[in-house]
Parts: structure tokens; C-alpha cells; sequence
């Protein structure tokens, strides 16, 4: 599928309405118990860098061409983004037969200093269900010396709670993070994440439709055996090289409560810019 962006342009500028009747005639995914997704939510966080490149997400008109390229390749399940790259793409017709989730808390831009206050400033569950998506996906970096952690928890259990309501999957991202010298990093210890899993987990009036989506870390083994939750792996700004990636991932799609991937930059931006075999290979080792 060519992408024209001015086309685009052009349906936003005199029929923006074309986005509705996009969602409203989509042909829906049918999530599965093993998922392959791709994330395009980094940059409304402000977070447009990938593979060392500061700049490399910035080129909405590339972008939108990988993901095109991504969401093309048999055994891709859908796609994780914000509004307007969702939208994008569901006037492109690339969402049918499309798991998708929307991303919902994009406040905590990077490098700010309110970064982690992670508000809730794109989707919300009403809207996600108007859509006919699947799912709403959640940041919750959890910084104990941080006064706004608490207003991100409360925030999170409120649209685990609203997605729950409506049938819809909670994709709960959490971290434990700390700041240091002004920026934030997330602690990935196999112990911090377990700790971050334990509160994600207690999110909301109910964890009958939430997921969580971990970064894979050191005895994932052990990681794996703090909850019940489906889990999907993330991916992040990968900086080991394409083949360690891949194998971290095979070896930890094989433990039980492990469901699939939720990956972005190293798809999207691969060490040899080959965005379909990079995708084919993510795809085969979550469905084999």
C-alpha cells in the first residue's frame, strides 16, 4: 500500500468526518491468546528518537510507511498508537482485520520536568469503544519519592476500571522509576519489575481484562511467576544489536503467562532499515 500523505492532508482539511466512517466500516481483528503488535504511541510523548537517530521518528510520512510495511505482514495482529497516527492509518485503510489499542496517557513528556506526571491526555475508554477498538494501553512509571505517582495510580485504576466496564482490554505498561541529576530512567532489575507488576496488577475494581506489558529483564523466569495477568513483551529504543533482541525474545516467549510482543522502534527502525524482515522474523517467534 502506497502511502499519500497529501491525501490525507486533504481528507483532514474537507472531510474530516472520513475518520469516523473509517472506524464505523472497519472490519475488526479478532484478538487472539497470542498477539503480535506494533507500537506507534512514542512520539506524543515527545520521545521521536530510535536507533541513535534524535530526529527519526519526526517524518510523519516515513512513519506511516513503516507502519503500512509492519501491519502488512502475515501474522501481524494490530497496532498500539495515539489518535492522530491511528487515524492515519484508518483513512489509509490499513486497520482491517486489525487487533488495536488505543494509547491513553501520553502527558509525562520526555525529559520534562513534570515527566512523571503522566497524565491522561489522549484516549479514554468512551472514546476507544466509539472506535470499536479493543483496548486502551496505560503508562504507570511508579517513582516513590515522586508526589505525582500517586495521581498517575489513581488515574490508571479509573481507565483500567472504565475499559473493564465496557469489555475492553487494559494494557497496563508499569515501571519503577527514579530521577537522577533531572532525568528519569525505569529500574530494570528483575526485583523492581516484579514490585512494579504487584501494584499494576492491584489497579482498578477489577483485573478481569487487564494485561501487563513488561520489559524483558534479567530471570525472566522468575519475573513470570508474579502473576496471573497475560503478559506481552515490549520492545523500547533498543540498544543491543537485532539478533540479541530476538533471542531474549524467543527465549521468553516460551514461559508460560507470556503472550506475545507490543514492539515499535526495534521494528520500525531496524539495525538494516529492513522493516518487513524484522517483522517476520518478531512474527514467527510468537506464532511459530
Amino acid at each position: 500500500m502506497t502511502v499519500n500523505v497529501d491525501e490525507i492532508r486533504r481528507l483532514r482539511i474537507e472531510d474530516p468526518e472520513a475518520i469516523t466512517r473509517a472506524a464505523d466500516t472497519r472490519v475488526p481483528g479478532e484478538p487472539g491468546a497470542r498477539l503480535m503488535l506494533v507500537a506507534a504511541d512514542h512520539p506524543a510523548r515527545g520521545s521521536i528518537a530510535a536507533r541513535g537517530r534524535p530526529t527519526a521518528m519526526a517524518d510523519r510520512g516515513d512513519l506511516l510507511e513503516r507502519l503500512v510495511t509492519a501491519l502488512s505482514q502475515p501474522g501481524v495482529d494490530g497496532v498500539l498508537g495515539t489518535p492522530d497516527i491511528l487515524e492515519d492509518l484508518l483513512l489509509l485503510g490499513a486497520l482491517d482485520r486489525k487487533v488495536v489499542f488505543g494509547s491513553m496517557n501520553r502527558g509525562g513528556l520526555a525529559g520534562a520536568a513534570f515527566e512523571l506526571d503522566d497524565r491522561f491526555t489522549a484516549y479514554d475508554a468512551a472514546t476507544i469503544a466509539s472506535m470499536h477498538f479493543d483496548g486502551g494501553k496505560m503508562l504507570v512509571r511508579i517513582a516513590l519519592e515522586e508526589p505525582e505517582t500517586a495521581m498517575t495510580l489513581e488515574s490508571a485504576a479509573h481507565a483500567v476500571s472504565d475499559l473493564a466496564d465496557r469489555g475492553l482490554i487494559a494494557m497496563v505498561e508499569p515501571f519503577m522509576s527514579i530521577r537522577k541529576d533531572s532525568k528519569v530512567s525505569n529500574v530494570l532489575t528483575p526485583d523492581a519489575v516484579i514490585k512494579s507488576m504487584a501494584i499494576a496488577a492491584g489497579l482498578g475494581k477489577t483485573s478481569k481484562h487487564t494485561w501487563l506489558k513488561l520489559p524483558v529483564v534479567d530471570e525472566m523466569e522468575r519475573v513470570m511467576t508474579a502473576t496471573t495477568l497475560p503478559t506481552l513483551l515490549l520492545g523500547g529504543d533498543p540498544k543491543e544489536s537485532d539478533d540479541e533482541i530476538y533471542r531474549q525474545w524467543e527465549n521468553t516467549l516460551k514461559l508460560p503467562g507470556v503472550q506475545g510482543l507490543v514492539v515499535g522502534r526495534a521494528l520500525l527502525y531496524p539495525e538494516d532499515d529492513d522493516v518487513a524482515a524484522a517483522v517476520a522474523t518478531a512474527t514467527r517467534l510468537v506464532h511459530g
